[in-house]
């Protein structure tokens, strides 16, 4: 009676032809039908593990190149679950920063997150070709600066907060609470900034009263102005009902909400002050940014050319404060150097022509202030004193 041999015993009979009967590998091969490769395999799978080894085995291979590491992505997955709004690239940066010499890709990472839930897959917009993220060349160069609020008290009550951030490096620069906001504080948290980075080229705002009198009812410069006038500050302002154009603090007032205000309540202003410190020293050194390279605002913050020094800004500070009462009065300079104050005409200087200058008026001079330099001082005649020097001269009689 025949009776079919199973693949294993084929196999060990063809080792057993070699290794008892003396055949050569070529007439094995030729009377089994395989090459000569496959009976030198089953040769070393035999002395290797017995006839157990001559089994089929998976053609599963040994190593996956674009397989993730279980340890890594356990890590993976532990820092999603931490930060939910970390994405794969921010991910993938926190992976690089721990050591880790092999980081999976981010759509590595992206079908990770979505094997296990994490993340909802979905269709991404496709980017412009031409796209241009707009940006200024250096620090310091230009600051955005704009006021959020939503910051929440125990009593109900709700704070203001001024921020402030460098175009080209993100960096927060301002970050103050306040209960209302009125000028006066607005402009002692701005100063305050300035101390402590220095003075920007340009800052851009929107129309807000608190920073520009251009469009109230009676057009005058506010204290804000006054001060960007004073530090050489260019103030620039978006255009009416366009947000768009101060879009780098409008998109760190996302972040502020998403990742600072969500859901919390403050017993005082000194607390949210104290925990909105934290979190943009947070921000501003250990928290990377796509739209900057993945750098920290810090990194790039730290390469700016040297400023006004704290103690200089400070006394230009006290100078605004001292400018701000009644005896002091604003003028712009005509064409030919002439400008009006107290009904007297004087000039200053055809090179100061469109200068907006501060007079003090004293009860004796006016004293004539461009920015910090004192450019004029003129002898006060009061309009009663030239009356009574007119009346002291000769009567003339007639012959």
């Amino acid at each position: 009676m025949l009776m079919e041999q199973s693949i294993m015993e084929q196999r060990y009979d063809a080792v057993m032809g070699v290794i008892r009967d003396g055949f050569n590998v070529t007439e094995i091969a030729e009377k089994f039908g395989v090459s000569r490769q496959t009976v030198h395999s089953w040769l070393r799978r035999y002395e290797a593990g017995g006839i157990g080894a001559l089994a089929d085995q998976s053609h599963r291979p040994k190593h996956c190149p674009h397989q993730m590491d279980g340890a890594i992505e356990a890590r993976l997955l532990e820092m999603r679950r931490l930060h939910p709004l970390w994405g794969q690239r921010r991910l993938a940066y926190q992976l690089k920063r721990e050591g880790i010499e092999q980081v999976p890709s981010e759509r590595g990472i992206y079908r990770a997150l979505v094997r296990r839930g994490l993340i909802e897959p979905r269709t991404r917009k496709k980017r412009l070709v031409n796209y241009k993220r707009w940006e200024r060349g250096k620090p310091m160069e230009l600051w955005q600066m704009d006021i959020v609020g939503g910051i929440l008290l125990e009593d109900g009550s709700e704070l203001k907060c001024l921020t402030g951030i460098d175009d080209h490096s993100r960096f927060c620069v301002c970050a103050g609470l306040m209960k209302r906001a009125i000028a006066r504080n607005v402009c002692a948290i701005f100063a305050c900034s300035l101390e402590e980075h220095g003075v920007p080229e340009e800052i851009l705002t929107d129309n807000g009263l608190v920073f520009t009198g251009r469009y109230a009812a009676q057009r005058v410069e506010v204290l804000f102005d006054r001060i960007c006038r004073d530090n050489g500050i260019r103030h620039l302002l978006t255009a009416v009902r366009s947000p768009t154009t101060t879009g780098k603090i409008e998109r760190f007032h996302r972040s502020l909400r998403v990742e600072f205000l969500r859901g919390k309540v403050f017993c005082s202003i000194e607390a949210a002050q104290e925990a909105l410190d934290a979190w943009v020293s947070d921000y501003n050194t250990n928290r990377p940014h796509q739209g900057i390279g993945m750098c920290t605002p810090s990194e790039r913050f730290s390469v700016r050319t040297p400023q006004t020094t704290a103690p200089a800004l400070a006394a230009d500070t006290r100078l605004v404060e001292l400018r701000s009462g009644d005896d002091w009065i604003t003028r712009t300079v005509a064409a030919n150097g002439i400008i009006s104050v107290a009904w007297q005409v004087f000039s200053v200087g055809k090179h100061f022509g469109g200068q907006v200058v501060d007079v003090h008026v004293n009860d004796t001079v006016l004293e004539v202030w461009l920015k910090n330099e004192l450019i004029k001082t003129v002898a006060r005649t009061t309009k009663g004193g030239i009356r009574k020097k007119r009346a002291q001269l000769p009567a003339v009689t007639s012959k």
